[in-house]
């Protein structure tokens, strides 16, 4: 992804923790502001869809390749993107399913064009979705995988948490935040490192999630 993208917003997660309902709330409500804000589906989905399956690990690179494509196209032609996952996504569930790690170079240098990663948290129930999904128990394993990934490439990311509203407004804050600093100093946007965080300067940080997770029950 262009460096000089830095008007995208990630959103990326364990299977069935709500990006793509929250992606699709996040353009809504910002297109209500009169923002013009383009949103990009996830690849995957659409593989799955249209070929009745999932993807067999020499399908994944396109897969990946073809996610960022799109971001990117998008970004040339909007003020900004909500994307329901990234490269980054692809490059994990190689990763878990196939022990294929050969995808997180590319995927990782990719998702560093992004202005704001959002990772959704753990913390909804996990529901069945055909073939689609793999069940409960790959959540825990995928979310260290994407953690573990950012964290070791240097990009930042905010922890989504809480249930229906909340986490809608949760996501909405950083999101706001992101946009009305880049609208006062448009040239000070760096790509993965925000310049906002909850409390802390590191959001990966479990008792920073817990403290959001008690505030919003």
């Amino acid at each position: 992804m262009s460096a000089g993208q830095r008007n995208v917003i990630a959103v990326v997660g364990a299977e069935s923790t709500g990006k793509t309902s929250l992606v699709q709330e996040l353009v809504r409500l910002l297109v209500c502001k009169g923002l013009d804000v383009a949103m990009v589906p996830e690849v995957l989905r659409e593989f799955c869809d249209d070929h009745d399956r999932t993807p067999h690990v020499h399908e994944q690179l396109a897969i990946a390749r073809a996610q960022t494509a799109r971001i990117e196209h998008a970004a040339k032609q909007h003020a900004w993107v909500v994307a329901d996952t990234t490269a980054l996504m692809t490059a994990v569930y190689s990763d878990y399913i196939f022990q294929d790690p050969s995808l997180y170079e590319e995927a990782t240098r990719d998702h560093a064009g992004v202005a704001l990663t959002l990772l959704t948290s753990l913390d909804v129930s996990w529901t069945p979705d055909g073939f689609i999904r793999d069940g409960a128990h790959v959540r825990e394993p995928v979310d260290a995988l994407i953690r573990q990934a950012l964290m070791a490439n240097g990009l930042s990311f905010q922890v989504v948490a809480g249930t229906g509203v909340a986490r809608v407004n949760h996501a909405l804050s950083a999101v706001e935040h992101l946009i009305t600093a880049a609208q006062r100093s448009p040239t000070q946007a760096v790509p993965g490192r925000s310049t906002w965080r909850w409390f802390c300067d590191n959001c990966d940080d479990g008792e920073c999630e817990q403290h959001w997770l008690t505030r919003l029950r």
